[in-house]
This record gives C-alpha cells, structure tokens and sequence, in this order.
C-alpha cells in the first residue's frame, strides 16, 4: 500500500516537472516592449477591483473596504461602503459599472460578508449608485450561505455578458469535497442574474429540487478572472489551481468544470488529490499552468495601441509577480510573454474605454500602460 502511494507521488511530481519544462508551457521574455508604465494612482495596499466611469474616472477597491474614486489626478474615498469580513482572501473584491450605466447609474460590487446566522463571512453582491462621492440606493442582491471562518477562496469576479446577464464567481471557500460539485450548496460556482438580482428563468438548475438555482456552472476552484470575451461574446474565467493547474476556462450553461474530482494540480504537500486529469461529463480547461502562476484579473486586448497584442489575454500574476500576455491562435494558447517583470503581485488588468491597459499592483497602485510610438 505505501509502496503504490510512493508511485503516485513520484508520478504526480514528474508529471508537473515534466509539464513545467515544456517549451509551449515557458513563459517568454518580449523582443520588444511596446509601452512604458506609468504609476498613476499611489499608495494603495491591495487595490482589488477597477471600473471606469463615464466621465474618465476610475472607481479602485482596496480589499480592507475602501473604495477610491480618482478623478483629474485626485483620490477621495467613497462613504457608506458595505462592511466586510476581511479575513485571509476575504474583504471588499470586485466593483463594475452597468453597461447602461449613463441611464441607470448602478455599480455592482462583490465582497465577503458576515450577514447570516453563522460566524464568518461568504460572498455576496449588492449593486448601489454614487451620488456625491457616496454610495446611495444601496441593494443586497445575492449572499452566498452558510457563513465559514476559513479565509480562503471567496472568488470573486462581476462581469456582464453581451444579453445585459450578470456573471458573479465565487471560490469554494476551502470546501474542496463539500462545495463546488454540490449545486444544492453555494461555492465553486459561476452564477448568472438579471442585473436587478433576479434568476434567469432559464438558468441551468431552475426547477431542479434544492438547487441554487443562480448557478450557472459548477466545479470550480477559486475564479478570480472573469472576462467577456470581445468577438463570440463567451464568458471566459480563469481561476486557481492547487499547486499547478491554474485554468482558463470557457463558462458553459450547466457544464462541471471537475474540481476536485479532475485536476492537474497536486497538493500543496506534494501528494496527490486524484488520479484523475479528465473524465466523460466534465469539462477540460482551454489552457492549464505547470507550474501555477497564480492567476488574478483578466482582460482581452481589443485595442490597436500596442502592436500585435490585439486579441490576446492579459492575465496578473500574484506568485510571479509580472503581467502575462498569451497569445491565442483560435482556441489554444500559443505564446506566453512576461511583462513588467519583478513588479509586484498583480491583482487586476482591465482594458479602459480609452483603449489603454491598467495594472493593479499589490503595495504600490494602478499603472496606466502609455504605449510607446
């Protein structure tokens, strides 16, 4: 018996040594750097989430439970933001505006939450209007139960889809056999709401006995990327693995995305979570990382202001602490650039209405990337 679980142990570490030497796995340094970074909001400690206003603005969250608006160089903290379980990876998460945000005004924000009988927090998503640099209309639109005081994987990323559908995604809080293949249970999941918070009638699990029916696909990690993506209008996430297999996956209605039961990740320890890398009824990501890079914020380049970079991914990395570009040749993964080196943990990238790149950076603020002529 020791013997067979010695095998499999050794077989898990070649497999990711052996995955992690791949050429096609390397991240590259570019030949050529078509921009110059510019630091232009300071000072921030862990700046989670960006939005951008109507008005060239920028809405920043900072994970202790502030939100900044900068506005023509100047920083001021927005009032009456949402109290938050900032706990581990817990705190105030991601913020996105309405794309019909110049009619309505509303601002969607996920965050950890303690509202509930248990102690702890899980996630949740309000949506609420800025009047006078406060949060005004404020409005509770999901909460994810039951509360726990783990501290890890709270997702959490808001995007809209191309039909005006809210896309939330929510880790499985630490839950790994518990939650993410339990659709009866919140965690592990992408959800999908009417931008009011109402559940699509024909969400995947609606009529479904005891499901949670907003989920719109399951069995999944801790998605802290989510984007839509420019030409098919797909909801694209990425999320984190164990150690190695941090995924890029494309979001289908009910589709399993296999966590815990398929990975290619192991342990933290070394040992291994299954033997399995697929299986009939789930789905494989797009592109997996050997080793893990830990994947954070997500962004597709449609801008002409940087060369070739149009259509390609931008995704942070917190374990790396660089920018990655990868380059797609349809649905595969053909190329991997390492930008701004040495940075910092990148936490978000976001493509502004201007057509230019911001990096959230961990200690230091958000960069504007000025393309170079």
């Amino acid at each position: 018996m020791k013997n067979s679980v010695l095998l499999i142990c050794l077989t898990f570490v070649i497999f990711n040594w052996s995955c992690a030497q791949d050429p096609e796995n390397q991240v590259n340094n570019p030949k050529n750097i078509p921009f110059t970074p510019e630091l232009m909001i300071d000072k921030m400690q862990i700046p989670w989430g960006m939005a951008f206003l109507p008005d060239g603005s920028m809405l920043v969250t900072e994970k202790s439970g502030e939100i900044i608006h900068f506005k023509n160089g100047t920083k001021t903290k927005v009032s009456n933001v949402p109290k938050v379980y900032n706990r581990g990876q817990g705190g105030l998460l991601d913020i996105e505006v309405h794309p019909d945000y110049k009619n309505n005004g509303w601002i969607y924000i996920s965050y950890s939450s303690e509202e509930g009988p248990e102690k702890g927090g899980h996630t949740a998503l309000m949506r609420a209007k800025l009047k006078n640099n406060a949060l005004v209309e404020n409005e509770l639109l999901y909460k994810a139960t039951p509360n726990t005081t783990k501290g890890q994987h709270f997702g959490s990323r808001i995007v809209f889809d191309n039909d005006g559908y809210l896309f939330l995604s929510i880790g499985e809080r630490g839950a790994r056999d518990e939650n993410p293949q339990d659709i009866t249970r919140d965690g592990g999941k992408i959800y999908r709401f009417y931008d009011d918070g109402r559940i699509p009638e024909d969400n995947p699990f609606v009529g479904q006995e005891g499901a949670k029916t907003a989920i719109y696909s399951y069995g999944h990690r801790n998605p802290q990327g989510l984007a839509k993506h420019p030409v098919t209008g797909e909801i694209w996430d990425n999320e984190h693995g164990p150690r190695g297999g941090d995924e890029i996956n494309i979001i289908k209605p009910g589709a399993n995305y296999g966590w815990p039961v398929i990975t290619y990740g192991i342990n933290y320890s070394g040992t291994p979570i299954t033997d399995k890398t697929e299986m009939e009824g789930m789905e494989q990501p797009l592109y997996y990382w050997l080793p893990s890079i830990a994947p954070s914020g997500m962004a597709f380049v449609t801008s002409d202001k940087y060369g070739d970079w149009k259509g390609s991914i931008l995704v942070g990395s917190l374990k790396f602490q660089y920018l990655e570009r990868l380059v797609l040749d349809g649905g595969k993964v053909v190329n991997r650039e390492k930008l701004m080196a040495d940075i910092g943990r990148v936490r978000d990238v976001k493509e502004g209405p201007d057509g230019l790149i911001y990096v959230a950076v961990e200690g230091k603020g958000v960069y504007k990337l000025l393309p170079k002529n």
